[in-house]
């Protein structure tokens, strides 16, 4: 079980295809899941202990055999919730799954709580002076471990930090707010964090990585941008599938469009901003250059989902390579992860000192993005 602010998610494994039906109870809220093709002494085992008492919406959850080829499980709530549940078929090293996500009937907004966030750090509103907004993204997370170094080093757990001391120097910074797309450990689905950014009207979108290769003498930082043309390399291509297997690992209900990223190729706006993403990129890589080996000298370019906001100029910074092993140690300094964040920060700050807001690619500085999402 995954608690998060935005939802919460239960997922179940089986080594065979499971069936369900998912019904909600009131009086007191519960939900319902009655499943064909799971053992209940399974089931139980792996259901003791899950809830946790911060989750905020399951206040606790209870197994029984329902009928001869049917285990009930029931999820006493805190709250009411609108539930989802769906299988995917296995990947990688997972089985069948089922998952149960659990969002809130009234979900909160978070551009609101950013500008109550601001309001109070600034002492003034936010309709006279509006900060510059950056959306870090911290790679991967909950069921999507990423890459894993020889150490057992998770790329979720490097870049979560990395991402949260990135938001302390940019919130310590005048005029300057980060937002995370997420701040635990659970997982994002790729198209959420896009939306994330530009539900709070993002100006920049950085998502933090950690680099693999099947080679472990692979090694240096990287920044990446969006292509609409195709990778500027096989390994940016294979960087790029990679990274956009998250939704597979992760679980994705792909009976949900979004319409961020059925209109985002259709954006006039995106090659003004993929122009503005390079610049960033290439500006974030010169300061990452002082600190540590360059994979590429130079801003390279695939097909990565989390960077397709067509409004946001969007990188993707590889801080290392955690198949490295001298570069999977530095990784977990606490010290190192500190000089990353600086050197994002000063990318950032450079950029937005030689093109401001006014100084943004024509079409990419004007959206036609709904500012009441």
């Amino acid at each position: 079980m995954w608690p998060a602010q935005d939802y919460t998610r239960l997922t179940i494994e089986s080594t065979r295809a499971l069936q369900h039906e998912l019904m909600t109870l009131d009086n007191p809220a519960r939900v319902v899941v009655d499943i064909r093709g799971v053992d209940l002494a399974a089931l139980q085992r792996e259901a003791a202990n899950k809830v946790l008492a911060n989750d905020p919406y399951v206040a606790q959850m209870r197994v029984g055999q329902f009928k001869p080829d049917v285990v009930r499980l029931v999820l006493d709530l805190k709250a009411p919730v609108r539930p989802q549940a769906f299988t995917l078929a296995p990947v990688g090293e997972y089985g069948h799954r089922l998952v149960l996500d659990l969002y809130p009937v009234d979900p909160p907004d978070p551009l609101m709580a950013l500008l109550r966030e601001q309001e109070e750090r600034s002492g003034q509103s936010l309709l006279q002076q509006p900060p510059v907004v950056v959306a870090i993204d911290p790679g991967h997370g909950g069921e999507d471990p990423g890459a894993i170094g020889a150490r057992g080093t998770k790329e979720k757990d490097v870049t979560l930090k990395v991402a949260r001391k990135l938001k302390q120097l940019i919130d310590a910074e005048p005029g300057m707010q980060a937002v995370l797309t997420r701040d635990g450990d659970y997982f994002v689905p790729l198209h959420m964090r896009v939306a994330k950014a530009r539900k709070v009207r993002a100006d920049l979108f950085v998502s933090v990585h950690a680099d693999a290769f099947i080679k472990p003498h692979a090694r240096g930082s990287s920044v990446f941008a969006l292509s609409e043309r195709g990778a500027t390399s096989a390994a940016a291509r294979w960087l790029a599938n990679r990274e956009n297997e998250s939704d597979l690992i992760g679980g994705v209900n792909l009976d949900v469009k979004d319409r961020y990223l059925a209109q985002t190729l259709l954006d006039l706006s995106q090659t003004a901003t993929i122009s503005d993403s390079l610049k960033l990129g290439k500006l974030v890589l010169n300061e990452l250059g002082n600190i540590n080996t360059l994979h590429k000298d130079y801003v390279e370019q695939a097909g990565f989902a989390v960077l397709k906001a067509p409004d946001i100029p969007s990188i993707l910074v590889e801080t290392a390579f955690i198949s490295n092993p001298e570069e999977e140690r530095r990784l977990n300094d606490d010290a190192y992860q500190t000089r990353l964040a600086q050197a994002i920060v000063a990318g950032i700050k450079a950029y937005l000192q030689k093109y401001p807001r006014g100084g943004r690619s024509t079409i990419a500085a004007n959206p036609s993005r709904d500012r009441n999402i």
